[in-house]
């Protein structure tokens, strides 16, 4: 009786073609960047995304991309409320 909990995995083969002669499997697919990603190839299951999260939350960014990041949201805010006219007068005291 089979497990209907678990998922079935895909065969795999080792074949090498007769003529190739470079480096690991040619017909494997795989993006460019996906040594660089941190998702790129986790496990599944509840416990591996949690512990990949953590992971990812430990690992700082850019500072300088942050603070960027904040002055460009805060130009576009800005930029907005002139476009739109709206008076900062009402949060200032009479």
């Amino acid at each position: 009786m089979r497990n209907f909990l678990k998922l079935r995995k895909n065969r795999t083969y080792d074949y090498s073609p007769r003529y190739y002669k470079g480096e690991g499997n040619p017909y494997k697919i795989e993006h460019k960047l996906d040594k660089f990603r941190s998702t790129a190839h986790t496990q599944r299951g509840l416990k591996n995304k949690f512990s990949s999260a953590v992971d990812d939350l430990k690992t700082e960014g850019d500072k300088n991309l942050k603070i960027r990041f904040l002055v460009i949201v805060a130009v576009l805010i800005l930029l907005f409320l002139y476009i739109i006219d709206f008076d900062l007068s009402i949060f200032l005291n009479p």
